[in-house]
């Protein structure tokens, strides 16, 4: 199920998104111009360290809302050759996101205030599966960026001994290097950015925590953004759904329901999405 004023007129939507963020960075722009030309007249070396301090934090907002532009206009051009070559598969918004990033797989996956994963949005099937299996198995690179509130990465062997169940798991699917950054803004994290075989190079260098500021400032928290990604975001409210449903049946604390949906998901080799509609249908009962 996707959420979003932007699944209504995501082109639209977009460019609206992607006009306002060019105008805002150009306003930051501005102003950090205005304290560097202060900090060339300022009198004393502290006026001066000042000024050039404020000048970087209007810089630094400038770039955010740069990256922002960016990410919609990408997003518009897209989505235009789609709408006019017709019987090609609906451009999302998180392809972007990923090429950003140096990769082809990246995801985002919201969180609530105990942690819990409520939506996900990928870029391709396989960052998909990677945030399924963190949901299903407890663990992962987006679960430690959000709880910790830092970046998180592992490569190679350094996945399996970091997550013992999720590394083993993500290298069948054929990646081999994680990377994941928290969506937070002043210490309130609603999320993580997970990254899946990034070029080389990019871990650490601050491009991921940058994409993730101008998703979270733009798109997420943003009064006038799109949390839904132009319908790209998929709630998790059919696995809590049926998550009620199995404490009900079961007579168990909702916790426990929640892992047991889980588990038949990972025994099957299928999601908790397709787990729970089966519940729901009533044509699967656990227990």
């Amino acid at each position: 199920m996707a959420t979003g004023d932007g699944a209504r007129d995501p082109m639209a939507s977009a460019q609206r998104n992607a006009d306002a963020a060019r105008a805002r960075s150009a306003h930051e722009t501005g102003r950090a111009e205005h304290h560097e030309t202060l900090a060339d007249d300022a009198p004393t070396d502290v006026l001066r360290s000042v000024h050039l301090r404020i000048a970087a934090l209007h810089r630094s907002t400038a770039a955010c809302h740069d990256i922002s532009a960016r990410l919609q206009s990408d997003y518009v051009a897209r989505f235009g050759k789609w709408a006019g070559a017709g019987n090609t598969p609906r451009p999302m918004f998180m392809t972007g996101v990923a090429a950003a990033c140096g990769t082809r797989s990246a995801a985002l996956t919201l969180v609530g205030a105990t942690l819990d994963q409520l939506a996900l949005a990928a870029s391709d099937e396989p960052s998909r599966s990677a945030q399924e299996l963190e949901f299903l198995l407890g663990e992962g690179p987006a679960r430690d960026a959000t709880a910790e509130i830092r970046p998180v990465s592992a490569t190679g062997p350094a996945l399996a001994e970091r997550w013992p169940g999720y590394g083993p798991a993500v290298t069948e699917l054929g990646i081999a290097e994680v990377a994941a950054v928290p969506l937070s803004l002043a210490g309130v994290c609603v999320g993580a950015l997970a990254v899946f075989d990034p070029a080389p190079g990019l871990v650490g260098s601050g491009t991921f925590r940058e994409v993730a500021e101008a998703l979270t400032e733009s798109m997420i928290l943003n009064p006038d953004g799109d949390p839904g990604l132009y319908g790209a975001v998929d709630l998790r409210a059919l696995v809590h759904q049926a998550t009620g449903m199995v404490s009900e049946q079961l007579d168990c604390s909702v916790t426990d329901a929640l892992e047991l949906i889980k588990a038949h998901a990972f025994a099957e080799g299928v999601s908790a999405h397709t787990v729970a509609d089966r519940i729901v249908r009533r044509e699967l009962r656990l227990g």
